[in-house]
């Protein structure tokens, strides 16, 4: 209630009497503590502070700065456009408007490094070496009232020490052309994300998002699957003759005659050919031998690293650059303390330092011999449409391979470290020399008076060059069967004929790897947004994984199938690729972030208005996806459903028939009670678990997650529980390490 009590003259001149007198005292206090402070002034608490972004790399810097540095983290961005609006001010020149969020105590963070930049007397900005770590110096700055044309910001390649003393001794100002750049990119995906989404769920469903650079890949998969779809196979033979040596049987395949190939298309050609090679004589009629060098593939980059991960140690993209980001950040070395154990990770840059060649070129000589390391250092050269902006991935301390340290790295820590290692090293060595032989030889019928021409070749290695390293086999390299010692014009005793039907098969489907390939082939995103590009589409239930094979989803054709008729650019491979040449162009001051969103806007904004009108009142059914559960309360085929937890089964007879069902997918091992299977469950707080397949009938469940392995002791599964295996068998006490595992 509000206080209604009247103030009398008297009262007023009261509290005037005492607010006069306060003034007087404070001014009086202000002018003492002034001369105070001017006799002796507060010393800082810190002579530099170093501002980066993880925790991690903070304390591996500290170790390397000492006692005059403090090295804290911003925990990534702190800054933002608002969640729950647009956030832009379109009519303004596309003024983003930037937040504090709310959550993950980003408000604590500025709240810790303010009081830290009061305290200190240079204040240094050592984010990461990319668009996203200047944009956050930038953004830092800001918030710490930082003049960011002032010599505030430190960048490495590298954590070593090194990288890191260099750096902080050469400091300079914020590239805001570079922030610029990065502005560009988010908020040009803030006004598709926030202006297509509402429009799909209007017209297809509810919670659809849509992205500047998620649609054009989720219709990349689609169009492989149309062409999957609309593939037409074709009947093709082969016919391979066999001949008999003293030694040995070999082969070689036919080929065609003097005036070129031949292709076999259909059965009676090839019964045909079959039956005058069978009644032909064979000489040899030419042999030609090579010395053929094959080089080492250049280091890694982030696409060709995420896809080597994934087809060598089986680590998905997204993993594998959380566990680079580890091993860049720095991992506790026994002996050594927190080191930086290999240069940036996002980066399309083949380029290497000088330093480093001669580092690798010491190494090599000296573990393997002055033959393995090639008469020049190999010089790789970077794609045209790459920012060159760092080096390519490589090891930072060739005094650390990965056997030496194995026992400081996790298993992933380590497979990766190894695989990042291996090809760093071997892309500095000597090639692989073979020697090859071709064979032609000759199959002559008299009588039906034909002259084929057969084919062989073969290869032996006579040095393994960066092989003995890191090896790999192109397509199509693998050797045929060893051929026997020939020579020019040597008859040749036929054995048989070989023939085998086949079809062209339809292209692959993209895995995560290839597809990471495809978009860096194609220009689409940057080394930064590839894994979580590929991650999001996944998650948006857009794609699904049949084993490592993507496939579109009905939601995914459907929505492809939308933006295709009404947003063209948005899902134009050339269109995405010229986007991102633009955002280069506003990273080197080529054109301005404003031209940049006037170009894209004025055309959206018309496809915008012009879908809206063209499909008001229309809604997109998706249909429904078909699973081979039966509904054991009315006999129909369930389908897929989405929630908030994860996708179950449904009946599609809802409301009559209102059935549900968890999706049961098999894990590794069996119930150590029962010896059932076992399965995957979420929780209702999403948290993933095991139980026996046969639910309550048995009771089995357990949070650790089954492995392949059996229990020395008694045979049941293993079981992994905080990097050990246990065995959860009523009795046994068994616990061990996992395979490749040390600790």
């Amino acid at each position: 209630m509000a206080n209604t009590k009247k103030t009398t003259a008297e009262e007023i001149e009261m509290e005037d009497a005492v607010k006069t007198a306060k003034k007087t005292s404070s001014r009086s206090t202000s002018k003492t503590t002034k001369k105070a402070s001017a006799t002796k002034k507060k010393a800082p608490a810190y002579e530099n502070l170093l501002i980066v972004e993880s925790p991690a790399k903070a304390k591996t810097i500290k170790k390397y700065l000492g006692s005059k540095y403090e090295v804290l983290s911003s925990k990534g961005h702190i800054r933002d456009l608002p969640a729950s609006r647009i956030g832009v001010d379109i009519e303004n020149g596309f003024t983003p408007e930037y937040i504090v969020p709310r959550k993950d105590g980003k408000a604590a963070v500025i709240k810790e490094l303010k009081a830290a930049a009061k305290d200190s007397k240079r204040v240094l900005l050592a984010t990461d070496p990319d668009r996203e770590g200047e944009a956050i110096a930038w953004h830092l700055a800001q918030v710490l009232g930082l003049d960011p044309e002032s010599k505030v910001r430190v960048s490495f390649n590298s954590v070593t020490k090194n990288a890191v003393k260099e750096g902080v001794s050469d400091p300079r100002t914020v590239n805001m052309n570079i922030v610029n750049a990065q502005q560009s990119r988010r908020v040009l995906d803030r006004l598709v994300g926030y202006k297509l989404s509402p429009f799909l769920w209007k017209k297809v469903k509810t919670g659809l998002s849509a992205g500047r650079v998620q649609s054009v890949v989720t219709k990349m998969v689609v169009d492989k699957e149309r062409e999957i779809q609309a593939f037409v196979p074709v009947e093709y033979w082969l016919l391979d003759v066999s001949f008999n040596t003293a030694k040995k049987t070999w082969v070689a395949n036919f080929f065609g005659d003097k005036n070129g190939k031949i292709a076999i298309n259909d059965g009676e050609t090839a019964d045909k050919i079959k039956a005058q090679l069978e009644n032909s004589v064979f000489t040899v009629d030419s042999i030609k031998r090579q010395e053929k060098a094959k080089a080492p593939k250049p280091p890694f980059t982030t696409s060709s690293l995420q896809q080597d991960a994934s087809s060598r140690i089986n680590m998905r993209p997204q993993k594998s650059m959380s566990v680079a980001q580890q091993l860049y950040e720095g991992v506790e070395v026994k002996g050594r303390g927190p080191v930086g154990l290999i240069t940036y990770m996002r980066t399309d840059s083949l380029r290497i330092s000088e330093d480093a060649q001669a580092a690798a070129a010491e190494y090599i000589k000296k573990t393997y011999g002055e033959e393995y390391y090639p008469k020049t250092p190999r010089i790789y050269k970077t794609k045209s449409n790459a920012q060159d902006a760092h080096e390519a991935i490589r090891p930072t301390d060739l005094t650390l391979p990965p056997e030496k340290i194995k026992d400081s790295l996790t298993t992933e820590q380590y497979k990766l470290y190894k695989l990042i290692w291996d090809r760093f090293t071997a892309s500095q060595m000597s090639s692989a020399i073979y020697n090859t032989v071709s064979v032609e030889v000759n199959a002559v019928n008299s009588a039906e008076k034909t002259e084929y021409i057969l084919k062989a070749s073969d290869s032996k290695m006579v040095f393994n060059g960066f092989t003995v390293l890191y090896n790999y086999t192109e397509e199509g390299e693998e050797s045929q069967k060893k051929l026997p010692e020939l020579n020019e014009g040597e008859a040749l005793n036929f054995k048989e004929v070989i023939s085998e039907q086949k079809f062209t098969q339809p292209p692959s489907r993209y895995t995560e790897a290839s597809l990471i390939k495809a978009m860096e082939e194609n220009g689409i995103g940057r080394p930064s947004t590839y894994a979580t590009t590929v991650a999001t589409i996944l998650g948006r239930r857009y794609t699904e994984k049949e084993g490592k094979a993507l496939k579109p989803t009905a939601l995914g054709f459907i929505t492809t199938e939308l933006m295709e008729e009404n947003f063209k650019n948005i899902v134009d491979v050339t269109f995405t690729a010229d986007m991102e040449k633009n955002l280069d162009k506003v990273e080197e001051g080529e054109t301005s972030y404003i031209d940049v969103m006037n170009d894209f806007y004025k055309d959206f904004s018309v496809e915008l208005s012009e879908a809206e009108k063209k499909l008001d009142g229309v809604k997109i059914e998706v249909p429904n996806e078909e699973s081979d559960v039966v509904c054991e309360l009315c006999g129909s085929k369930m389908v897929y459903k989405v929630s908030r937890f994860g996708r179950f089964l449904a009946c599609p007879n809802y409301p009559t028939c209102k059935n549900t069902k968890a999706i049961v997918v098999e894990s590794e091992g069996n119930c150590p009670k029962c010896g059932s299977k076992m399965t995957v469950r979420r929780s209702k707080n999403g948290k993933t678990y095991y139980a026996c397949e046969k639910g309550k009938d048995c009771g089995f469940m357990t949070w650790d997650l089954p492995t392949k392995e059996n229990c020395p002791v008694c045979g049941s599964t293993l079981f992994k529980k905080f990097g050990k295996l246990i065995c959860e068998k009523e009795g046994c006490t068994f616990e061990g390490k996992p395979a490749g595992k040390n600790d």
